[in-house]
């Protein structure tokens, strides 16, 4: 069965503490709203870390808490205690309300920033700061897997040192399966310069989850060129409305299909908490539109 969702940062909500957050009771009671049943946590204290606050807002808006992400700087070791943190306090909250999806995403580097979709020219780390990066993700990977009973996807994100497809496959054949499987984000992928139907074709038997994102292909192409930062190209608008960029939509669902997908695909259309766009009416069109191509919760 294929269920949708969405998730917080369709209303901006990227970090817990930015004063431009909708309150999060709004953002439960507008994702039902806009016709979903399933939510992510969004960043670990946005929502209510004590379980019986968020369960009864849960069951009131009619929905399923889906998974959260961990996206924290695994690149930095000074920041180890940091990732630790949110790693451990999104943990506990996704067991507490039944959710299955753990997701690791390595923040945004200075040392990336200005090479997002631009693999050619990106910064690589030598070997022992691979391994020493790698090994992290793996200690993260064996907590929420083996201690917390969840399953654990790796996602590649614009921006950080997990994001173009030759390193997000390094890591998979570096790492177990039964401990780390894929998060696939179908606009990180397109953003980052590379085809996401073709990954996934490769790739299905290791993608536990999926992000629904798409990309204005003009203004990627614009952002890449002038080297825009991604939050500012967040504001520019470069996560349009599904099935209005340049991710093959119907093909993704064809794929899903053909290989028996059980589970939650996620809308995310990150966007400027401040900025011109209704993320109620967004999130209702993306809705829609996946109606439209064949995706019903069934």
């Amino acid at each position: 069965m294929i269920q949708i969702g969405n998730a917080p940062c369709s209303w901006g909500v990227e970090f817990a503490d930015d004063p431009r957050n909708p309150p999060w009771r709004q953002v439960l009671g507008e994702n039902r709203d806009a016709g979903y049943t399933g939510i992510e946590l969004g960043p670990v204290g946005y929502m209510p870390e004590d379980p019986a606050v968020l369960s009864e807002a849960l069951d009131e808006f009619g929905q399923s808490l889906i998974g959260g992400v961990v996206f924290r700087p695994f690149h930095d070791p000074a920041q180890w205690e940091n990732v630790l943190d949110g790693s451990i306090r999104t943990c506990k909250a996704l067991v507490a309300h039944g959710a299955r999806h753990l997701v690791l995403i390595d923040s945004i580097s200075e040392r990336r920033a200005a090479t997002a979709g631009r693999a050619d020219e990106a910064e690589q780390m030598d070997k022992a700061e691979w391994k020493a990066y790698r090994d992290r993700i793996v200690a993260v990977s064996k907590m929420g897997a083996e201690e917390y009973g969840l399953t654990v996807g790796i996602h590649a994100h614009a921006a950080g040192f997990m994001d173009f497809e030759p390193e997000l496959e390094r890591l998979l054949n570096e790492v177990d399966e039964s401990i780390l499987k894929i998060c696939f984000d179908t606009g990180h992928h397109s953003y980052a310069g590379f085809d996401p139907v073709a990954f996934m074709e490769r790739h299905m038997a290791r993608i536990s989850y999926v992000h629904f994102k798409d990309i204005d292909p003009a203004v990627k192409s614009r952002v890449i060129a002038d080297r825009i930062g991604f939050y500012d190209a967040c504001g520019q608008g470069i996560f349009c409305t599904l099935g209005n960029g340049d991710v093959d939509f119907p093909r993704v669902r064809d794929i899903l299909l053909e290989h028996g997908f059980d589970g939650w695909c996620t809308v995310e259309q990150d966007c400027d908490p401040a900025g011109a766009t209704s993320p109620i009416e967004d999130a209702r069109y993306n809705r829609e539109y996946l109606g439209s191509i064949g995706f019903e919760d069934r």
